[in-house]
């Protein structure tokens, strides 16, 4: 399965490189999410997560209010393409130790993808295989 598949109804909310912290925290409370594409004048320019919230303001003491997302987001995130396959996202965000990726397509954003969207998916086709395999051995006649 492709990326595209998995983030293709997804609403995606975006934060603006000029917003604050407390701001872009409150719509992530509000949506449930851990992370959010940071865009200047429409294009990808950072990510802010959990661990930068943590990290970065919490940690040293900064005020969520008066602090601006440029000051605190992760710059320049690695992105990828609506094609890529699941499998290449898990090993990414192993390797490189996050649980968020953006999508780009053409350098615009599409969707963020989650380790917990990828995983939420891969349970959910593993519970179809055993239910598939349970009907199969339940309907072959008694040996």
């Amino acid at each position: 399965m492709r990326i595209c598949d998995l983030i293709k109804n997804q609403d995606t909310y975006q934060a603006e490189l000029g917003h604050t912290v407390f701001e872009t925290v409150q719509a992530m409370v509000e949506r449930n999410i851990g992370a959010v594409p940071v865009l200047h004048k429409g294009k990808l320019v950072g990510i802010f997560s959990e661990r930068d919230l943590m990290k970065r303001v919490v940690a040293e003491g900064r005020d969520p209010v008066s602090t601006c997302l440029a000051e605190v987001m992760t710059d320049d995130p690695l992105t990828v393409s609506m094609n890529e396959d699941l499998e290449s996202c898990m090993t990414l965000m192993r390797r490189h130790n996050f649980r968020h990726l953006p999508v780009c397509h053409d350098g615009h954003l599409i969707g963020m993808v989650s380790l917990r969207d990828i995983l939420l998916h891969d349970l959910d086709a593993k519970d179809d295989e055993v239910r598939m395999m349970r009907a199969y051995i339940h309907s072959m006649p008694d040996a």
